[in-house]
């Protein structure tokens, strides 16, 4: 067995323990699961709901729980409500999975990116190693939907310009779409190859490739972006809370509305539902004006100055077991791993400048000095959109720049002389801080004087 299968198979096992490790627990709905359980629901009850987010997370988790005849029995009322059942966990698994998969995806990644399989596994561990990633992989949200399928896409863009066939172009088409499918910030990564491809066209003068630009850049990717809303359009055809945010035409291809009874009112066809719904999805986004205590700005996140308070919970047994002191509490933060957020931190300044100090060697040898400049190109591609939203927004839209940011770490040690010793120091704090920090991940009982020492920020309360 070669050194790369054994670092796969290591880095596969890790993932699995660490995702999988107190799977269920908290048998309660957890921060948006809140909203995400109701939008599940309406899929088996088929009542419309509207969601600022494209549907195909939702989907595949409604999906998943219909191959083993989940029912929509819970209420998902409110954050701390107990599931009366184990049903629950075939929301959470798909989730799950996919941020086991993550990791491996990232070292597949970087060994494209031309790493040494060391470095590559060191990325791959230090995204499982992270403790908000591990957070939000384990409870029924979206975000490691996003993060699997854009990188995935990347990861097969990067096979094809090693020339492994261009059957590959496809895949990272498909993949990209699905992304878009999950959130818009998924068209990140297609624009980051796009704009890869599009530079190597104009560079080598091969003109005759911009038709395949288009087909797997645009074309494709809209597709399966258009079927995802066929889907969701063929499964809620009935009157439900999204109502009010639609027209009486939209609202007329709806059974049980008023609008569907009366004949002056032409139902749209799909198409036309399509487009409406994409537009009011827009402006929702644009124009959210709640508010959130654990909102933050953008500006904060590279320094993780602001983690989401999730869920708590009350340890009672150990009321039992310490007469006269309250009971350990559960709590569950996204708070990440600080050398894993920080180090990357670092480094992507380090790149940063040391790019704007040859900026003009950067852009005329764009080939020698691709890697970096593709990092960095998709760490501010999926950073700077932020800072023109007013919304409020939380620690994890940072996820796929974080990623990026662990990619150009991974790729700064990889040029030290002698990374070996360098990655296991590295890895052997991550692991420390990352089993330090997993009561708050996991939702462990801590008492007072144990979380205080946990909160190294006032900002973390």
């Amino acid at each position: 067995m070669n050194n790369r299968k054994i670092l796969l198979i290591v880095l596969l096992v890790a993932s699995i323990v660490t995702r999988f490790a107190f799977f269920g627990h908290p048998n309660q709905v957890v921060f948006d699961e809140v909203h995400f359980g109701k939008f599940i629901s309406a899929y088996y009850t088929h009542q419309y709901y509207f969601d600022i987010h494209p549907p195909l997370g939702k989907l595949l988790v409604a999906g998943f729980g219909k191959l083993f005849n989940f029912h929509p029995e819970y209420s998902f009322a409110n954050i701390g409500q107990a599931f009366p059942d184990h049903a629950y966990l075939f929301l959470r698994f798909l989730p799950t999975l996919a941020g086991t998969l993550l990791p491996i995806i990232i070292f597949l990644l970087a060994l494209e990116l031309g790493m040494a399989p060391l470095v590559a596994f060191f990325a791959g561990m230090l995204v499982v190693l992270d403790n908000a990633l591990l957070a939000q992989s384990r409870y029924i949200l979206l975000d490691m939907f996003l993060l699997s399928f854009g990188f995935s896409s990347l990861l097969f863009y990067f096979r094809y310009k090693n020339g492994k066939g261009v059957g590959n172009l496809l895949w990272m088409a498909l993949l990209g779409g699905l992304s878009a499918g999950v959130k818009w910030t998924g068209l990140a990564f297609l624009g980051l190859a796009g704009i890869v491809e599009f530079i190597d066209i104009i560079r080598t003068v091969q003109f005759k490739r911009l038709i395949n630009l288009v087909l797997y850049f645009a074309v494709i990717p809209f597709v399966v972006y258009f079927s995802i809303f066929l889907i969701h359009f063929s499964l809620l055809t009935k009157s439900g809370d999204g109502d009010a945010f639609m027209t009486p035409e939209f609202r007329a291809t709806l059974i049980g509305t008023a609008d569907s009874q009366n004949p002056t009112i032409h139902p749209l066809n799909v198409w036309q539902k399509f487009i409406e719904l994409n537009k009011e999805m827009y402006t929702a986004n644009a124009t959210l004006t709640a508010t959130h205590p654990y909102g933050s700005k953008w500006y904060t996140w590279p320094l993780m100055l602001r983690p989401i308070y999730y869920w708590n919970g009350t340890d009672d047994s150990a009321a039992t077991t310490s007469i006269g002191h309250p009971p350990a509490e559960e709590k569950i933060y996204l708070i990440g791993n600080p050398i894993v957020w920080w180090g990357s931190t670092v480094a992507v300044l380090y790149l940063l400048l040391t790019l704007l100090g040859n900026f003009k060697f950067s852009i005329f040898n764009f080939q020698k000095l691709k890697v970096p400049l593709i990092l960095l190109g998709g760490y501010l591609m999926n950073f700077l959109p932020f800072i023109g939203i007013s919304r409020v927004m939380f620690l994890y839209h940072y996820f796929a720049g974080l990623i990026f940011a662990i990619l150009m770490f991974a790729y700064v040690i990889d040029k030290l002389p002698k990374p070996r010793n360098t990655i296991l120091i590295i890895l052997s704090v991550a692991a420390f801080l990352f089993i330090f920090f997993a009561p708050l991940s996991y939702g462990l009982p801590l008492d007072a004087t144990a979380f205080s020492h946990r909160v190294w920020l006032s900002s973390w309360q």
